[in-house]
């Protein structure tokens, strides 16, 4: 008897078609006009593919930044050099098409969804002030402060001119933030 593969898209490629698909969504109709069901035809998939793998647009998009994003690079030997890299790896990755206005789209909406606030807050949000922390060796309250000034200039220079920031001003930026932790 011969064994049956499964129908459909493997998992690991469903994930990447997905994302690649939310962010292509994100790019060329904002965060608004990327519904679901834009983003399933985009993918490929039908809409209820993507309901039984992320309960909201929101819960989508934090895993699709997350995939997007990765890790935080912490390279150096000082508390500076580490924020230095750090800076400039965000200023980077907000500035890919698609990236900025999903970040900015999901912040947005979770001022009023306490739901997708929570999962900003514990699969976004937790892990990066985390490795931070233990890396800064800086309370947790002072990561926050960092993170608010780096991400919200970031998001803000993004969102008011349609451009990531140049280079001489992610320079002051990292001297910005440095100076928090003096």
């Amino acid at each position: 008897m011969q064994k049956s593969t499964p129908a459909g898209r493997p998992r690991s490629d469903l994930n990447a078609t997905v994302f690649a698909a939310t962010l292509r969504s994100v790019r060329e109709l904002g965060y608004a006009g990327a519904t679901m069901d834009r983003i399933a035809a985009e993918a490929g998939v039908a809409k209820t593919t993507l309901y039984r793998r992320w309960p909201s647009k929101g819960a989508l998009i934090v895993d699709c930044l997350l995939d997007a994003i990765g890790v935080v690079p912490l390279e150096g030997e000082t508390r500076d050099a580490m924020l230095e890299t750090a800076v400039r790896w965000a200023a980077e990755k907000i500035g890919e098409p698609g990236v900025g206005a999903a970040f900015a789209g999901v912040f947005s909406e979770a001022i009023n969804d306490p739901a997708l606030r929570e999962i900003l807050n514990t699969r976004f949000q937790a892990p990066y002030l985390a490795v931070l922390r233990e890396a800064l060796k800086e309370p947790e309250q002072r990561i926050l402060l960092i993170v608010d000034v780096i991400a919200g200039t970031l998001l803000h220079r993004l969102g008011i001119s349609g451009r990531p920031m140049v280079e001489e001003d992610v320079d002051a930026l990292i001297a910005m933030a440095q100076g928090l932790l003096r």
